[in-house]
């Protein structure tokens, strides 16, 4: 049994847009995290693995917070996509080749452990000094199916 596509709509925009999803995440008492964060990894962090998982180190690297709302995130039918650009900071030291990237949620960039979407990426990114990773926009795609 899967999905229906009315159901993977309201996932996404439940996850990427805080949007309330009649039912089942409304009235609640405490405020939703107002960003996701993505992460660069340099494998697999793999189904059960978190954001630190093969999380990447390079000199100056952060993860990136993207806003849950309309000017982060766009859903079309079952798919989001990034709104803004996705920028990391550029590498100061050290190297690293990335090959995976992950989303995830927390109330900081430090406290953003649960990993919800990741993937590889088309070809791996070689990054040294002076290299800053970013993500056009709509170049980072989920899709739920």
């Amino acid at each position: 049994m899967s999905k229906s596509n009315a159901l993977e709509n309201a996932i996404l925009e439940l996850i990427f847009k805080a949007t309330t999803f009649a039912d089942i995440a409304e009235n609640d008492t405490t405020s939703p995290a107002t960003s996701l964060y993505v992460t660069l990894h340099t494998a697999d962090p793999g189904e059960a693995g978190t954001q630190a998982t093969n999380e990447t180190n390079y000199g100056s690297y952060d993860r990136v917070a993207v806003a849950r709302s309309g000017s982060g995130w766009t859903v079309t039918g079952n798919t989001v996509t990034n709104a803004a650009l996705v920028q990391f900071p550029q590498c100061t030291s050290g190297t690293a080749t990335i090959t995976h990237v992950g989303v995830g949620l927390g109330a900081t960039a430090a406290s953003a452990t649960v990993l919800l979407y990741k993937g590889a990426l088309s070809s791996s990114l070689s990054v040294s000094s002076g290299i800053q990773p970013q993500f056009a926009i709509g170049a980072l795609q989920i899709q739920e199916d």
